[in-house]
């Protein structure tokens, strides 16, 4: 049973990075924004993405590296928490500013 949670979890996270490769291939776009809250939208929108990319990136090679490389074994647990906060960070921060130039707006 617990072999199946892992395996479960596993794909969740590589169907998770194959979304969020997609998630920044949608949101590169070649024309230019004049707003500065549109900007700032983008751009938190595309650190969401790479900071999970980078945590799924972290995860993957974490399971595949050898067990007995600690040190390595250490740097990605460390990695994959941090970029799992900074995502967390982004994404409060969304509405956080989308609320802020609500505001602003009125």
């Amino acid at each position: 049973m617990q072999s199946l949670n892992f395996i479960c979890h596993d794909s969740v996270v590589a169907i998770s990075f194959l979304a969020s490769i997609l998630g920044l291939l949608l949101l590169w776009n070649p024309k230019h924004q004049e707003d500065d809250a549109e900007i700032t939208e983008l751009i938190l929108f595309r650190m969401s993405f790479s900071y999970w990319l980078v945590y799924c990136l972290a995860f993957g090679i974490e399971k595949i590296v050898l067990p007995h490389w600690e040190t390595v074994i250490m740097t990605l647990k460390i990695t994959t928490a941090l970029s799992y906060f900074l995502t967390f960070s982004c994404i409060v921060s969304l509405p956080l500013h989308k609320f802020a130039v609500h505001e602003i707006e009125e």
